[in-house]
Formats: C-alpha cells, sequence, structure tokens
C-alpha cells in the first residue's frame, strides 16, 4: 500500500499523464502526493553570451517552475487529494535532474515515484537522454512510469 507517492511534473504531455494516474492512485490508495518540479539552472552558467544576465535567466526558470507547480496543485486540489509541492534546483553541472527527484523521494519519504516518459529510442534518445531513466537507475524506490499515448 502506498501512502506518499512523488510525482515529477515538467508541464510535457507525459507529466500530466503522470500526474493523472498518480492522483488516481492517491484516491484509491489513500495516499499523499507530492508534486516535485526540477529547475535545471546550469545552462545559464555554460552561455558565453546571455541576452540578459544571468540572474534573470535564473529567476525566470524558479518563476516558471513555481507556475508550472501551482497549475498542477490546482488540478490535484479540484480532485481531493493531500498534497503538497516542492521545487528543486540544479545549481552545479555535477547534480542532475534525475538525481534530486531521487534524492527527494529518500528524504521526503516516497513510497512509489511516478514520472512520464516521452519513450524515445535510438539517436533522438542518445541526444536527449531521458530523466525517467536516470530515475529508474538510480531508485531504491518503486518507480512507475508513464508513457505518452
Amino acid at each position: 500500500m502506498y501512502k506518499h507517492i512523488l510525482v515529477a511534473v515538467d508541464g510535457s504531455e507525459t507529466s500530466n499523464l503522470a500526474l493523472k494516474e498518480s492522483i488516481k492512485l492517491a484516491k484509491e490508495q489513500h495516499a499523499a502526493l507530492r508534486l516535485i518540479h526540477v529547475v535545471d539552472e546550469t545552462p545559464a552558467y555554460m552561455i558565453v553570451e546571455a541576452p540578459y544576465p544571468i540572474r534573470q535567466y535564473q529567476e525566470a526558470l524558479r518563476k516558471a517552475g513555481e507556475k508550472e507547480l501551482t497549475d498542477c496543485a490546482a488540478m490535484v486540489r479540484d480532485k481531493g487529494v493531500i498534497f503538497d509541492t516542492k521545487l528543486a534546483i540544479v545549481e552545479t553541472i555535477t547534480q542532475r535532474i534525475c538525481d534530486l527527484i531521487n534524492e527527494e523521494a529518500e528524504q521526503w519519504p516516497a513510497d512509489l515515484i511516478v514520472i512520464g516518459t516521452h519513450g524515445r529510442r535510438g539517436f533522438n534518445h542518445l541526444l536527449l537522454g531521458s530523466v525517467a531513466e536516470g530515475v529508474i537507475r538510480l531508485a531504491t524506490k518503486p518507480v512507475l512510469i508513464i508513457r505518452s499515448s
């Protein structure tokens, strides 16, 4: 039985499907949700000539992440599920989004991690990688992967 379900949200179609599935599970299991959105600020450090100061870029990323959490929270609130939100920040090039998701799953502590995946293969997978794959590889908790339809 799951009591704490961590769901990673990023505004993508697969993330929204993962959120819907986690809401359904939370209702069935009488579980609490934690919505996590990870902002990766490291590209800001790699830009040689940014069109605006790095601090403004980072603030814009954080505000967008907070808006994503607010939008997702509204969806969960409408379904009557207990939840909270967490904005996590990748601040160094040694951190990865999947690391922060798994760290949050340990610290909270989650009984289940729910995450969406695009299911990319081949060259696209090589170029873009997969946060979901990284979560699976590092997770010490069960992971439910939701694919796009």
